[in-house]
């Protein structure tokens, strides 16, 4: 079975490019200028995709969990609840950002943390859907996604293999359009806690969708890595700044980092290749001039009988190959050789 995810004008599948992810979050601050540059920015990096993150925080969030007081450097309000709603854009920013997206050629979606704002999502028509790890045990919220009926996409850190199956057996009856990711939700993730290797265990039990990566790492390096393991999709939180006030910059990669990072990408594809081994024309040169050949090792008479002290293996390789020196030990030679000049066949007997 082929996996294939159509998302906009892209194709993912084993055989594409990675679709690479820019998160953005909140890192934006809620302000709708610094949005737009983190948009242009990645957009300069070459990503395929924004995101963002909308999130209905009264329905979200316990009363207590609302108003409880949120006092550190980080914090855009005294409560909790103050400081998840300076973050928060409302329509006419989506909207706004949305058309700057489709400008500059950039895919434009959010994380729905909860139905209020997968619906609010659906009204702008956004082209794509991610789940946080959080809602992966979220089967009300991943059904009610789903049946938006565009692609999804689903995280899955802080999470065993029963609860993504329950969340693959959740969506797929109502949408055939998804995407796992191997995630670990801590920020940054250590590369111990990575655990990449849950990428082929995702592509053998899950082998009709696609699956990816969304990266914790502090660094571009396991997001290559999980390529060659299959991973056809990466997400990456993206500032411009390390030190600016948030929680999620300081992990987050800046234009330098995400620019390296889909270079690599993209090199790691080529590199791949096919598997068929074979010479490059690139190699003719350098082999042709470390290479080695059968020679004489010293002046040498015709009539003579050779023994391995008789053949020297030198540079370059326009000549017999070293693999043959057995099949010329012992042959007699019909012509005169000074030294360093090639044996061949043809003067053997």
């Amino acid at each position: 079975m082929l996996r294939n995810l159509e998302i906009d004008r892209y194709t993912i599948s084993d055989d594409s490019d990675c679709f690479v992810i820019a998160e953005i979050g909140n890192n934006h601050q809620g302000n709708l200028q610094k949005a737009m540059d983190l948009f242009k920015s990645a957009k300069e990096c070459g990503v395929d995709a924004v995101k963002l993150q909308k999130r209905d925080n009264k329905s979200l969030l316990t009363k207590a969990a609302y108003d409880k007081p949120y006092d550190n450097e980080n914090s855009f309000g005294a409560t909790y609840g103050e400081h998840r709603e300076a973050l928060e854009f409302g329509k006419k920013e989506y909207v706004e950002l949305k058309k700057y997206a489709e400008e500059i050629g950039l895919t434009m979606f959010a994380t729905a943390f909860d139905m209020k704002s997968a619906d609010f999502l659906a009204e702008l028509d956004m082209p794509l859907y991610k789940i946080a790890s959080g809602d992966l045990k979220n089967t009300p919220l991943l059904k009610h996604v789903a049946k938006i009926g565009k692609p999804m996409i689903i995280s899955t850190g802080g999470g065993l293999m029963e609860d993504v199956q329950r969340a693959y057996d959740a969506i797929m009856p109502i949408n055939k359009q998804l995407a796992i990711l191997q995630c670990t939700a801590s920020y940054p993730a250590e590369p111990q806690d990575l655990n990449l290797r849950v990428i082929t265990t995702y592509r053998e039990k899950f082998p009709d969708v696609v699956v990816g990566l969304s990266d914790h790492e502090n660094g571009i390096a396991m997001a290559l890595a999980a390529y060659v393991l299959g991973s056809r999709m990466v997400e990456q939180h993206f500032t411009l700044n390390h030190t600016w006030k948030g929680t999620d910059h300081a992990f987050s990669l800046e234009p330098i980092g995400m620019k390296k990072l889909v270079r690599d990408l993209r090199r790691v594809k080529l590199a791949m290749g096919d598997g068929e081994k074979r010479i490059y024309p690139s190699e003719v040169n350098p082999i042709h001039k470390m290479g080695k050949k059968l020679v004489a090792a010293r002046d040498l008479k015709a009539g003579q009988v050779l023994t391995r002290d008789d053949i020297a293996i030198k540079s370059p390789s326009d000549g017999i190959p070293p693999y043959e020196l057995d099949n010329v030990i012992g042959k007699t030679l019909t012509k005169d050789l000074h030294e360093d000049d090639n044996f061949a066949f043809e003067i053997l007997k």
